[in-house]
């Protein structure tokens, strides 16, 4: 009998082995474009001159086009200074590995885009036809949104912190616009100690809703909240830290609270189109000088007055009641909107970087896969396929 004992191991396998060392992975150099807007009024940046210079130090290499900033008050000496190089022509931006743009590409920017280019910017994909999803496709583009790309909490922060300052602009612009100057009723908004306060009613109880309370309340109106979502009205209260008269939407309460009210504000949204809770009827009844500021135009208004409106010509008159339906509010405030998007982007992009460039990062980010809806020219995204009746595929399934 072997007095050695049976072993599945080999002599070989037993001995002390050398210890392998991890490979680090190889950190990814970028070359990203920054084109100038296009798109009718739109000011906004994708990224800051600190955010830019921040990026450069750490290899990364941008070429922005000449007046990119200028809508948000950069110089193209700021973003030179940043480490930047000035284009004076489109299609050297539209050469870079990554574009990045705040407004879709239109139809013909994405000729200049070269095939199997990371493009990052927003869909908005009400606003597209079926001829941008096959330019896109033609392209072999791979295409992230801002409106879908999701932070490590499952929230949205762009779509975040454009709700955010369009809830806060309107009761700036509601301000505005009852004074004498901009042809209302002469009313301050706010509390004045004798003076009745300021009547507003919101209809909503999402992000849009809670700035635009919290904006109102700390200005000392009185606020009044309807939306058809129990949970919502009581995670609003949460989160105001104050009792506000709330509601869920029924024509007679409605009617009731848009008599008394100075301003009303619409911030509803719906899945494909906000719906309609003021009828014609019910603005008739309101305050000759009555404002309504309709942040939900963008998808279709929940006043039935309501007609979009630009920042040019921001204003109409109905049945003696000043409307405000401009769909790209974050745009009136371009540096605060151009810094909030900044912020986000940024880290992105460094971290795309960090993990050897985009193909590698979007095989394990989560929130990356969220906002993509091409990959090299595939269309990866359910709901942007459902809108288009198109097919798509499962971005998992194409990493081998």
């Amino acid at each position: 009998m072997s007095s050695n004992p049976t072993t599945p191991f080999s002599a070989q396998e037993l001995m002390p082995q050398t210890e392998m060392l991890e490979v680090q992975r190889k950190k990814g150099k970028l070359l990203i474009g920054i084109p100038k807007e296009t798109h009718l009024q739109e000011k906004r940046i994708s990224l800051t001159p600190d955010a830019v210079a921040s990026l450069t130090a750490l290899g990364h290499e941008f070429v922005i086009e000449t007046g990119a900033g200028e809508g948000a008050n950069y110089t193209d000496s700021e973003y030179a200074e940043a480490g930047a190089k000035i284009a004076y022509s489109s299609k050297e931006v539209y050469e870079c590995a990554f574009v990045l743009k705040v407004e879709p590409p239109s139809l013909e920017e994405i000729k200049m885009i070269l095939p199997q280019t990371v493009l990052f910017s927003a869909l908005q994909i009400k606003t597209q036809t079926k001829k941008y999803i096959e330019a896109l496709a033609k392209k072999r583009i791979t295409a992230v949104a801002f409106d879908y790309l999701k932070d490590e909490h499952g929230s949205f922060p762009i779509v975040q912190a454009s709700s955010e300052i369009a809830g806060m602009a309107s009761i700036h612009i509601a301000s505005e616009l009852m004074s004498n100057v901009h042809g209302g009723k002469g009313l301050l908004f706010g509390n004045i100690n004798g003076v009745p306060p300021t009547e507003i009613v919101i209809f909503g109880a999402g992000t849009v809703a809670e700035y635009a309370a919290k904006t109102a309340l700390g200005m000392g109106a009185i606020v009044k909240v309807f939306d058809n979502s129990v949970a919502k009205l009581r995670n609003l209260q949460k989160s105001l830290g104050a009792n506000i008269y709330t509601s869920t939407i029924q024509p007679k309460t409605i009617e009731k609270a848009l008599k008394r009210c100075d301003v009303a504000i619409g911030a509803i949204r719906g899945k494909y189109r906000a719906p309609v809770v003021v009828s014609e009827n019910m603005v008739e009844k309101m305050k000759d000088g009555a404002v309504i500021v309709d942040v939900s135009i963008d998808r279709g208004g929940c006043f039935e007055t309501s007609n979009l409106t630009n920042h040019s010509n921001s204003t109409l008159i109905k049945h003696g009641v000043i409307h405000y339906c401009v769909p790209n509010i974050p745009s009136r405030y371009a540096r605060t909107a151009s810094l909030a998007i900044s912020n986000i982007i940024s880290p992105t992009l460094q971290h795309i970087a960090e993990e050897g460039g985009f193909d590698h990062v979007i095989r394990f980010d989560k929130g990356l896969q969220a906002g993509m809806y091409f990959y090299n020219g595939i269309l990866t995204h359910k709901t942007v396929a459902d809108w288009f009746d198109v097919p798509y595929r499962d971005v998992n399934l194409l990493f081998f």
